[in-house]
């Protein structure tokens, strides 16, 4: 056995090492009071008698016997002091070991168990500050794991879920060429590579969410004027619309104030919004628009907020706390034949407030839905 394992054997518990050294505190207090107690007491009692005799009281023959009598008393006086002062003591002493030990013993259980994977297992209050303290702490602590713990667990059902599909379909062509029973057509191919680039756009999108949601996503914050950026995208978008297809135009103010953000990641979270907008507006419009604080922001704060609205479907009302949470889909708003993974508006979201902004949604069912997000200015 260790040198280490053989100290943890010898050590005494908490609560007996708590209680020795009150014992301890109290024998020193207890023997320094008897030893200066006997030295001075006689003393300082026989230069009261002398006083006394100084005054013409005559004790010279019962001096000695006032002596004799006074150190006998104060001999017995200190013993029974001693045994009631020292029984009190000890016991108040182990009482007082008790309370601070309770809430460790406590601590200790809980944390085993949720070590143990009892991830709801919660630390109560204490009378004790210090351990109060701790108490917090842990719990805050607990909290942030078992959001985590869940965060998981909704990630591999969800991605569990999402890759089915294309695996499913991947395998059902790939067996149906080997048995022979379909034409390996260019058909064929261009779908087994569509779903391949499905797989790939899912892991790649993962990766980055992953990133985000730990903070290891780099961004470049700087000063600059997103104008060109809003307007280079709504051109590139625009020459990739058919003529029956939604009208895209941009609405935003000649001079824009700069702003403090990274304008590559800006420009995924609007080519993500305009995507989307795209993908579920079949007619009408979708409006790119951009506006300073004093035209309608709340915050105090100076801002740029730019927000994109179109005409197409909408969400529902009881859809909408879901739209950034990943790989939601609204059973008509929403599909996986759309090509998309489902985690874009939560990478959005998350690139959003890396940048110090916020990413909120409107949407009414059948009539449009509005993305907007600010971000502080420079």
């Amino acid at each position: 056995m260790s040198k280490t394992g053989l100290r943890k054997t010898k050590s005494l518990p908490l609560v007996s090492r708590l209680f020795l050294s009150h014992l301890l505190v109290m024998m020193v207090a207890v023997s320094s009071l008897v030893i200066i107690g006997k030295l001075s007491s006689p003393r300082f009692f026989v230069l009261h008698l002398q006083q006394l005799e100084g005054r013409g009281v005559t004790l010279r023959y019962a001096r000695t016997n006032l002596i004799k009598g006074f150190e006998t008393a104060w001999n017995r006086s200190t013993f029974w002091a001693v045994i009631a002062g020292g029984t009190a003591a000890g016991g108040l002493s182990y009482w007082v070991s008790k309370r601070i030990v309770q809430p460790l013993t406590q601590i200790e259980q809980i944390t085993q168990r949720f070590a143990a994977g009892h991830l709801d297992e919660r630390l109560p209050p204490s009378e004790i500050p210090e351990i109060n303290q701790l108490t917090t702490s842990f719990n805050r602590m607990a909290v942030s794991l078992e959001d985590v713990e869940h965060r998981r667990r909704e990630l591999v059902s969800d991605l569990t879920h999402e890759l089915r599909t294309p695996l499913t379909v991947l395998r059902g062509y790939l067996e149906e060429l080997a048995d022979a029973r379909i034409e390996p057509t260019p058909g064929v191919y261009q779908q087994l590579a569509k779903e391949t680039r499905r797989l790939e756009r899912l892991i790649n999108d993962l990766q980055e969410l992953s990133k985000a949601e730990a903070g290891y996503l780099p961004i470049h914050l700087q000063a600059v004027n997103l104008r060109p950026l809003l307007e280079s995208l709504v051109q590139k978008f625009s020459d990739q619309l058919l003529e029956d297809g939604p009208l895209l135009r941009l609405e935003c103010p000649d001079q824009l104030p700069s702003v403090l953000a990274d304008p590559d990641r800006v420009e995924q979270v609007l080519v993500n919004l305009i995507g989307n907008a795209l993908t579920y507006t079949k007619t009408g419009s979708i409006t790119v628009r951009a506006w300073t604080e004093a035209e309608g922001a709340t915050s105090r704060l100076p801002q740029l907020w730019i927000a994109v609205t179109d005409t197409g479907i909408g969400i529902a009302a009881q859809d909408l706390p879901h739209v950034f949470e990943r790989f939601w889909r609204a059973e008509k708003s929403r599909n996986q034949h759309t090509g998309g993974t489902g985690i874009g508006l939560a990478i959005s979201q998350r690139l959003v407030e890396l940048q110090g902004g916020q990413l909120e949604v409107e949407s009414q069912l059948g009539i449009g839905s509005t993305f907007r997000f600010y971000l502080p200015l420079a």
